[in-house]
């Protein structure tokens, strides 16, 4: 009888693409995965390299960031565990839009595009269950281009620090969020496209306003109520 990964069905089960599919349609998918461990500051593919692969963060974090003719980058996400990453890469051709940097030392999952395209075109009915859940995904793209549109950069610094805060963040109590990965000025910056001295201004104005204060640790620990009062409500 030949081994099936519970543990890798389990953690692929919860992913939004798959949420839909039953066991059956999920075996197939399980066996054409494989895994691998990162060490910190490695590239796991670069910015118009060929797309081969989607992966899935099960340990440690990873940097997608963009440069661009002249060099300068810009971070657009920063993932962690649980995280899929490049989101339309089963549904995509070409290359990866950015880089993806592991920032702490990760055990990522990966499935080959191609196996999974073989697989998809003997199994019509899956394409149509995916395509509907990724109306998820597709509606936090939109939110985010709508914050750049309806809001001041102040408050989407807020809106960053809240973001960043829910997702990459360590609860301390009912109000308060620690984000537990460490961003310079100039990397919060480029995540809104903004410059380094707003960004420091900002939080210096926040912190004088105890939305925002420093861990002994040197993380920043977000209030988050007070940024839903003051920018959602």
């Amino acid at each position: 009888m030949r081994y099936f990964n519970e543990e890798l069905y389990t953690f692929l089960k919860q992913f939004t693409i798959f949420k839909t599919l039953e066991r059956n349609e999920m075996e197939p998918i399980v066996e054409i995965a494989g895994s691998k461990t990162y060490k910190a500051g490695t590239m796991i593919f670069m910015q118009d390299d060929p797309l081969t692969d989607v992966y899935f963060i099960q340990e440690g974090k990873v940097t997608i960031y963009k440069t661009d003719y002249d060099g300068k980058e810009q971070i657009i996400n920063v993932l962690q565990k649980d995280d899929m990453f490049p989101h339309q890469g089963f549904f995509r051709k070409g290359n990866y839009p950015a880089h993806a940097e592991v920032l702490e030392d990760a055990n990522i999952v990966n499935i080959p595009i191609l196996s999974f395209e073989n697989f998809i075109l003997t199994n019509p009915q899956i394409s149509i269950k995916m395509f509907k859940v990724l109306s998820e995904i597709i509606i936090d793209l939109q939110n985010r281009l709508g914050e750049k549109m309806m809001y001041t950069i102040y408050d989407q610094i807020l809106l960053l620090l809240l973001r960043l805060a829910k997702k990459n963040g360590e609860i301390i109590d009912d109000d308060h969020h620690k984000i537990t990965v460490q961003l310079t000025n100039s990397q919060l910056a480029n995540m809104i496209g903004t410059s380094r001295e707003t960004v420091s201004r900002t939080l210096t104005q926040l912190k004088k306003e105890a939305i925002v204060s420093t861990s002994t640790d040197g993380y920043l620990i977000v209030n988050c109520t007070l940024i839903e009062e003051k920018v959602l409500y």
